[in-house]
């Protein structure tokens, strides 16, 4: 490890530090988290150590996971150990199953701290070597959404590894908004036909009359207005992939033809005798429990077990916060794409607040909500007053600022001018209509203080003009 980061209170243990640290490694110190979140913003951190009373203070209200989140934002392959005494080690132990990769204890020993720094080199590069053969897998557009830190997600990668080079059919089961769309498309993308038709059907959205005529097509005259043949879905899926969405919604005699299709491979066109025979993979999905609407008769227990045989939940997003940071970074990059900002990073208040927010709506939600606000955004940072109020504990200012008490009154005073300044300064400029001179008059300062302070605060004030 190249790079070293210490966040402890006491003297005796950075000296320990930096007198372990003699083969070129470099030492950073930090007596709080604030702190050593502003340190790691100039100074890259490989290794971090954290003394467990600071890192439990700060983790009361939010979490272990909460607080890792910030360096992990900056350096998502940041590795924190935590340095913990007899009585906090069950805390120490907690925090690891939270995502610190290991615990040391009190007193700190030079040859331990070369010797966890090491194993835990080492590992990386195990892991960085497994995860490059693994990556070889997906394609380029799928690499971005693979990337997770969240254990259960990344057993449905695994799972998606395994099941897309096969034939076998997939039942995606999850919330609405959780990704079963996009997952359905990663499946195809990966497997032998990936070269053929994806078709997608959301069989919730068809009128019943109208689902079984698309989903299998109908011979003219079978039915007045049927002028001609027509096919369906499945027959123009034929050697490719068919996503139908909302399965539990399928009427009884759509159920019907679609467990011909899984049993046999054939099914017949609406007023047609005639058996088609059809090569397409089946992935399904749904919000609701098809069990149980098999034990309430609404759906077919033998059409169920035709569709259940791999089945995939995808975990809604409340229970894979740790990847909301990657999920923000990676929408970040596509709206860039998409439109000419260029916005560079999201305020660490909006990622705080995006942590401890429910998320009903899942990754749709967060998609939605970070478009918004990439729209409203003028400056190079996404900030939280362009994201909804709901999302913060209070509206005001001052309720978003940091109350760190392990901090001397004089840095939080410090802090919370500097957030009063910006805010301050991006309401001047957007009255001014990004007019320094008079920006810099209607605030009382000259022109050299307020674009040394735009500067400070990443303020442009081509984002200002109207």
């Amino acid at each position: 490890m190249e790079n070293i980061m210490v966040i402890s209170r006491d003297n005796e243990v950075l000296t320990t530090f930096h007198a372990s640290c003699t083969n070129g490694s470099s030492v950073s110190t930090a007596s709080s988290l604030v702190e050593a979140v502003e340190t790691v913003k100039h100074c890259r951190s490989d290794l971090l150590f954290i003394d467990m009373d600071v890192l439990s203070l700060s983790a009361a209200k939010s979490g272990y996971k909460a607080v890792f989140q910030p360096f992990w934002l900056r350096y998502p392959s940041l590795q924190i150990v935590v340095m913990t005494n007899q009585e906090m080690l069950r805390e120490a132990v907690t925090a690891v199953k939270q995502g610190a990769s290991d615990y040391i204890m009190y007193p700190i020993i030079a040859d331990e701290i070369r010797l966890i720094a090491s194993s835990l080199d080492e590992a990386q590069k195990v892991q960085s070597e497994l995860d490059y053969l693994r990556d070889q897998f997906w394609d380029q557009e799928a690499e971005p959404f693979v990337r997770v830190k969240c254990t259960a997600m990344q057993k449905v990668f695994a799972n998606v590894r395994s099941v897309a080079p096969t034939k076998s059919t997939v039942l995606l089961t999850g919330e609405t908004g959780t990704g079963k769309g996009v997952l359905s498309k990663i499946i195809h993308k990966h497997s032998n036909r990936k070269d053929e038709q994806f078709i997608s059907v959301h069989c919730g959205a068809i009128p019943d009359t109208l689902l079984e005529s698309e989903l299998f097509g109908y011979e003219k005259g079978a039915f007045t207005g049927a002028m001609k043949r027509k096919l369906g879905k499945f027959e123009i899926a034929h050697g490719g992939t068919i996503f139908l969405d909302e399965i539990g919604t399928l009427t009884a005699a759509a159920q019907i033809k679609l467990l011909q299709v899984l049993q046999e491979g054939v099914f017949q066109r609406i007023g047609g005798e005639a058996e088609t025979k059809v090569d397409v993979r089946i992935i399904a999905a749904t919000n609701e429990d098809l069990k149980q609407l098999c034990e309430e008769k609404q759906f077919r227990n033998d059409l169920y077990y035709r569709l259940n045989v791999f089945p995939i939940e995808i975990p809604p997003l409340r229970d894979r916060k740790e990847d909301i940071p990657g999920l923000v970074g990676m929408f970040i990059k596509q709206l860039n794409r998409l439109h000419s900002k260029d916005i560079l990073d999201v305020h660490p208040q909006v990622i705080e607040a995006f942590l401890n927010y429910s998320w009903p709506g899942n990754i749709r939600e967060l998609e939605n909500i970070m478009e918004r606000a990439y729209i409203l955004e003028r400056s190079s940072i996404l900030v939280p007053e362009s994201f909804p109020a709901e999302l913060f504990s209070s509206e005001d200012t001052l309720g978003r600022i940091q109350m760190d008490t392990m901090l001397p009154l004089a840095e939080v005073r410090r802090r919370g001018v500097e957030e009063i300044e910006r805010c301050y300064l991006k309401e001047i400029l957007d009255e001014c209509g990004g007019k320094i001179n008079l920006s810099a008059k209607s605030a009382g300062i000259s022109t050299r203080q307020l674009h040394k302070l735009m500067k400070k605060y990443g303020l442009l004030k081509e984002e200002f003009k109207k």
